[in-house]
């Protein structure tokens, strides 16, 4: 289907089940899905395994779904500005697994490239190699990491046409193009949703053949997690 476009978020989210595991973009708050996020809030599914750089903050972002005990599991690489998140992991009512930022996005790469998994000298001989595979290559040794398997990728750009044809922004490009090849089901939201012909081809940053459903979001707050101003 070329039209991949739906009326809103809760339509693109509509098919997402208990259990789900989702991969969200953005890094730190910069570039997530927000009005997918909402949605997800709204929707009530529960038990989810969420994979993202990042669990958000108390009152925004993934932090809205730990805030509503709606995320079974988080995979990420950088938790430290949400409260709810650490006092979670601390009861143990929260699944955590850390991994280093560069791993999460190889992991995401490989999934995107059909590799079932990579070999990456990150978190040799710390507590990241527990219970892991090691090979020696050339006298130095790798940890096997398996490829991401998520049912779904959630993921916000700047530009975007019908067909499902993206162009992400400054930073927010960091996980979100990996995150679009590698879901199962990828869900688009975007600043601009434009006729096909209208973005230039070679501006274009994930083609449309790895997009199912995409739609114009609205109302982006487009926070950061710590600002930081000089005194007048």
């Amino acid at each position: 289907m070329l039209n991949k476009v739906v009326a809103n978020a809760q339509e693109a989210i509509k098919d997402i089940k208990d259990h789900s595991v989702i991969m969200l973009g953005g890094f730190g708050l910069c570039g997530i899905p927000e009005n997918c996020i909402d949605a997800l809030v709204k929707s009530g599914v529960q038990n989810l395994t969420c994979i993202s750089n990042n669990a958000g903050v108390d009152d925004f972002g993934i932090g809205l779904l730990l805030k509503t005990r709606q995320v079974k599991k988080m995979i990420a690489s950088y938790v430290g500005e949400n409260a709810e998140f650490e006092r979670q992991l601390l009861s143990g009512e929260l699944e955590v697994e850390l991994i280093p930022q560069g791993t999460l996005a190889t992991r995401c790469m490989a999934a995107g490239y059909g590799m079932p998994a990579i070999y990456t000298p990150a978190g040799v001989g710390t507590e990241v190699a527990i219970g892991k595979e090691s090979r020696e290559f050339n006298g130095k040794t790798y940890l096997m990491e398996y490829a991401f398997d998520a049912d779904y990728a959630i993921v916000k750009a700047w530009k975007g046409d019908t067909h499902g044809n993206l162009i992400f922004r400054a930073t927010s490009r960091n996980f979100n193009p990996l995150m679009a090849m590698a879901g199962k089901t990828t869900i688009v939201e975007v600043e601009e949703l434009v006729e096909p012909g209208v973005l230039d081809p070679d501006q274009i940053h994930t083609p449309g053949i790895y997009v199912n459903k995409i739609f114009k979001g609205l109302h982006y707050e487009k926070r950061i997690e710590q600002v930081t101003t000089r005194k007048k």
